[in-house]
């Protein structure tokens, strides 16, 4: 009879306990498999001129950021204006990779608020962001110049997300560089 009581007794302390800890992480913080390793496969047409081939060769050399973006996203347009911000600093190429948008939507935004990217891969069924591990949007990728995952942001970049996490991580993989 005790035995009855215990069991769901001790699955209930143990969902608790998860729940609780659950409330310290962070969630943007999900750790993604492809950092330290070759960025996957990005072969797509660009959004504004389709004849034109994004691919990884594009990061190739240089140190590069790839924000994964949609018009339907509202965390998108929350960090807008940071990512035309870090662009006219000129520290680092930003490419996009529209996800699962229309491009007409896309260009139109991208006329209207600005275009921060060097280029944006249209990825309209969302097959290679799935490769790339994307769980939504934005997500920021930092490519080093050997095509490598550095790092990978899940969020609306802000100033202070550039500053103290990106910043710091694309000035030590540009010294290798040199």
């Amino acid at each position: 009879m005790k035995l009855r009581f215990l069991i769901p007794l001790l699955v209930l302390t143990v969902l608790v306990g998860f729940s609780w800890a659950g409330l310290y992480r962070d969630p943007g913080l999900v750790p993604s498999p492809f950092v330290g390793k070759p960025a996957p496969r990005l072969n797509l047409p660009e959004i504004r001129n389709p004849e034109r081939i994004i691919s990884n060769d594009d990061f190739l050399g240089q140190v590069s950021l790839l924000n994964v973006w949609a018009t339907w996203c509202v965390g998108c347009r929350q960090e807008h204006d940071t990512l035309l911000r870090i662009a006219r600093l000129g520290v680092v190429p930003i490419y996009g990779l529209n996800y699962k948008d229309n491009r007409d939507n896309a260009l139109a935004w991208l006329d209207q608020l600005g275009d921060p990217y060097v280029a944006t891969a249209f990825d309209g069924d969302g097959l290679v962001s799935i490769d790339w591990g994307v769980y939504g949007a934005p997500e920021t990728f930092l490519i080093g110049p050997d095509g490598t995952v550095l790092y990978k942001h899940i969020a609306p970049l802000t100033w202070d997300t550039w500053s103290d996490e990106l910043l710091p991580r694309v000035l030590d993989a540009r010294k290798n560089l040199q």
